[in-house]
């Protein structure tokens, strides 16, 4: 399936400009429709639509919010209309910025976000986005790094590979761009046998699935005696990756909290897009 529908948070954060230019450069590149989404920062079980009688007192707390939302809207405009993006659209959606995007994501096929600023602290940005996004839609996200993309996005790119369910999500939902990269490489760390006495064999099966599919990897098969996440990203760093696609993890924030985990690393130290699946 190709990307023929991408989705853009457009947001007060500094890093807004940025991923907005990131996703319409892949609209452009795979002549998709872009969108443009704003939202109140109230949910849609509060505030659901705007009320029409203007001048009374929910307006005057409601008009400032629209307004803002609606700025962020002309800046993705703006950045837009400089792009060859073949078409686009804006939409500002009364919910809260993580259900709204969550929501929205069925209607597309790649969503675009931002990964959390530690050093951006305000009320209108909200953390942990995009993890809530990645496991509450079902579609895949690209998470931008907050330190810019420093051009094309997916000439060059790493597969993180477990055999898991997110892992197939994620490679699955990649096969768009990883059918147009120069260079693929598939990362697996300790896999607990090659050569399977099932029939399964992990290399072999995954290249010829990738192959068939238009997309030539060479599969690394390596030892991690470090984070799962922090080994992704020194094999990043390696190979010189500009992408890096992998599953999404989601553990109870107790446990995340108390064991880490390869999803959280990688969103914490990332310096390359992310492309995530659940």
């Amino acid at each position: 399936m190709e990307w023929k529908t991408i989705l853009v948070h457009a947001d007060p954060s500094a890093h807004a400009a940025g991923r907005i230019a990131c996703a319409a450069r892949l609209a452009s590149t795979f002549g998709a429709h872009l969108v443009g989404i704003s939202t109140t920062g109230i949910s849609r079980h509060v505030c659901a639509e705007y009320p029409s009688t203007p001048g009374d007192i929910i307006h005057g707390y409601l008009d400032p919010i629209y307004a803002g939302a609606n700025r962020c809207l002309d800046e993705f405009e703006h950045i837009v209309r400089s792009a060859a993006v073949p078409s686009w659209e804006r939409q500002l959606v009364s919910d809260l910025p993580e259900d709204g995007l969550a929501r929205r994501a069925a209607f597309c096929d790649l969503v675009v976000v931002s990964q959390n600023d530690p050093a951006e602290s305000t009320s209108l940005v909200v953390a942990d986005l995009p993890e809530y996004v990645v496991l509450n839609c079902a579609r895949p996200v690209l998470v931008v790094p907050y330190t810019g993309t420093g051009g094309p996005v997916g000439r060059r790119a790493l597969v993180g590979w477990n055999g898991s369910n997110e892992a197939v999500a994620a490679v699955a939902s990649a096969l768009p761009i990883l059918a147009r990269a120069e260079q693929v490489s598939v990362a697996m760390f300790d896999p607990p046998q090659l050569d399977s006495p099932d029939g399964v064999h992990p290399v072999a099966d995954l290249a010829a699935w990738l192959g068939r599919h238009g997309v030539k990897a060479e599969v690394l098969v390596r030892h991690a005696n470090v984070d799962a996440g922090l080994a992704l990203l020194a094999l990043a760093g390696e190979t010189g990756a500009d992408l890096l696609v992998m599953g999404c993890y989601g553990h109870a924030r107790l446990r995340e909290l108390l064991l880490g985990g390869a999803t959280d690393t990688v969103l914490r130290a990332m310096t390359i897009p992310v492309l995530m699946a659940h």
